[in-house]
């Protein structure tokens, strides 16, 4: 490949995430305006699924997940895990300009100060590390085993733990943070799956992994939305955007054999990732997210909520 080629690559998978954010974002947004509107009782359960699938606005959500998924495995096929999921960080600013923009509400300088933040803290942590190298192609079956069972039971072992909370804040949280482990164990069957791709199209339906990215797909969505009926979004989506790019790197290190620069660029990535987590904190306070003023949850909404079962 020309080196124009190579730039162009390089180029295009972290533009392609910034669209997979920008996609994520707003099918969280919509995703939560349907949800809320459910009883907490639904909660973990596929009633929750089979009631939101008479709603449009949630079906504009999914095709949102649909585009942001798409966008996610271009970007996959075309860089490393390493590279492409930090960026989907960039998922919280983009569902808070969202959100301002469809309820009509402004961002305040503290917020789009956290998001200019939260984007040079992530450029200073892929600069620092600049991953290279790495291929899913290598990995022997025992390896892919031991990794995929471990990523399960982390994610099993964190819908337990949410189940013993009541729905609200609490809850949300833990199974936001659930929903992110989940995504990053399916960022890493895209992965698979695109590697394979070089070899043909056989080789793609014959590979294992594409049904366990259709099934670990499909359990993060079904975990996404009980995490947005438990509590606003405001408890869900700090760890749902922090724990799947962190998943998702130690799957690319670990894993996968890419290698990042250690020495004196291991400071300023770390100064770069509390930027980022200071700004997620920072941004996870937002009114549009908490629903305070009416903004992202108008309190007057229509709500099918059984009495006394208050929104968290």
């Amino acid at each position: 490949m020309t080196g124009h080629g190579t730039e162009s690559v390089v180029l295009l998978s972290p533009a392609l995430a910034v669209l997979a954010s920008v996609a994520n974002g707003l099918a969280s947004v919509l995703q939560r305006k349907a949800a809320r509107i459910h009883p907490t009782s639904e909660n973990l359960s596929w009633r929750l699924t089979w009631h939101l699938m008479h709603q449009p606005v949630w079906f504009a959500g999914v095709l949102a997940v649909i585009a942001g998924f798409l966008l996610q495995a271009a970007a996959l096929g075309a860089g490393r895990i390493s590279v492409v999921e930090p960026v989907l960080v960039l998922e919280l600013p983009a569902t808070l300009i969202l959100a301002s923009l469809v309820f009509r509400s402004r961002m305040t300088f503290r917020e789009w100060g956290a998001a200019a933040a939260m984007t040079t803290g992530l450029a200073v942590v892929l600069y620092s590390l600049s991953p290279s190298g790495g291929s899913s192609v290598a990995v022997p079956p025992l390896t892919w085993a031991i990794a995929v069972g471990i990523n399960v039971t982390i994610v099993a072992l964190a819908v337990a733990w949410a189940t013993t909370h009541p729905p609200g804040a609490r809850r949300a949280a833990i199974l936001g943070a659930a929903t992110g482990c989940a995504f990053g164990l399916t960022a890493a069957l895209i992965k698979g799956v695109t590697n394979r791709y070089e070899e043909g199209f056989t080789a793609v339906l014959s590979s294992w992994q594409l049904y366990g990215m259709v099934l670990a797909g499909l359990g993060s969505l079904f975990l996404l939305q009980s995490a947005l009926n438990a509590g606003r979004l405001l408890a869900t989506q700090p760890g749902l955007t922090l724990v799947d790019p962190v998943v998702a790197v130690v799957w690319g290190v670990l894993v996968f054999g890419e290698h990042v620069r250690a020495g004196v660029f291991l400071l300023p990535a770390l100064v770069g990732a509390a930027v980022v987590v200071g700004a997620v904190i920072a941004l996870g306070g937002s009114p549009l997210l908490s629903g305070a003023s009416g903004r992202l949850e108008d309190p007057g909404a229509p709500s099918r909520r059984p009495p006394g079962d208050r929104p968290a």
